[in-house]
């Protein structure tokens, strides 16, 4: 799909001959954390597999500016056509990475974990997820398919949190994983009355997170959501919540900037 916007190259094709060789470089030009190095890879054999690549950074691994992150050898023609969506991958995923790794620093010693959120970049999500890991952070639900989560508005159409609980029980039982997004203490004493293993804690201030963890200790397990930055993500932490969810790692991340250079 990403090639499809690109090709073809009429300005390689001109210039180059289909034997003419070369040899690049990618290399980062800020500090970070990388992600999405095997695609970046997998873009040049994948236009054309004479096309030789040699990763001398992985997946997770920290970057500083002015280190070659992979090198790339073959055909001239696809080595120039190959390079932006093969740094277009390596730049987004790294700059998810990254921000990532930044909030993860920020929640050490706390026993709080971060997780990420269904807000990415369409058909990008499982290689976000996957850059989400490579910074130290957690995945959360992959899709509307693998966890029942009832948001306010499930809620709001259903009537009440006790309905929603019942009618997902009555389908699924115990089968699937049950949350609940709470926006008020009032709601929290309700999931808990329902026996809900798990309670998202939307936009709530630190006092009434707080409150909340001191309501459902040892019965539920808690994640705040809503309103988190790095600048306040380990205040949150410290409120004794277990999970902080960021959709701003996914959604907001910077691509971390990156560059091929032709050595030869």
């Amino acid at each position: 799909m990403a090639f499809s916007e690109d090709l073809p190259d009429i300005t390689g094709n001109a210039i180059f001959t289909a034997e003419a060789h070369a040899k690049a470089r990618i290399i980062a030009k800020k500090d970070g954390v990388l992600a999405g190095v095997p695609a970046a890879g997998f873009a040049f054999r994948f236009l054309d597999p004479r096309c030789q690549v040699a990763i001398r950074l992985g997946d997770g691994s920290a970057v500083t500016a002015g280190q070659t992150v992979l090198e790339v050898w073959g055909p001239a023609r696809a080595l120039l056509a190959a390079e932006r969506t093969a740094l277009n991958f390596l730049m987004r995923l790294s700059g998810v990475a990254t921000l990532t790794r930044q909030f993860v620093s920020q929640l050490e010693g706390t026993g709080c974990r971060l997780l990420d959120t269904r807000k990415t970049t369409p058909g990008f999500r499982r290689l976000e997820k996957h850059a989400v890991r490579c910074g130290g952070g957690t995945n959360h639900r992959m899709g509307l398919f693998d966890a029942a989560m009832i948001k306010d508005t499930h809620i709001a159409a259903c009537g009440s949190i006790t309905q929603a609980v019942a009618r997902v029980r009555e389908v699924w039982g115990e089968k699937v994983p049950l949350i609940v997004e709470c926006a008020s203490l009032e709601q929290v004493d309700e999931a808990l009355a329902c026996h809900v293993p798990h309670l998202l804690l939307d936009n709530m201030d630190l006092p009434t997170l707080r409150q909340a963890v001191a309501k459902a200790k040892g019965k539920a397990v808690l994640e705040a959501s809503g309103g988190v930055h790095l600048e306040n993500v380990r205040a949150v932490a410290l409120t004794g919540v277990d999970f902080v969810s960021v959709g701003a790692i996914t959604h907001s991340a910077p691509a971390l900037d990156c560059s091929m250079e032709v050595v030869a």
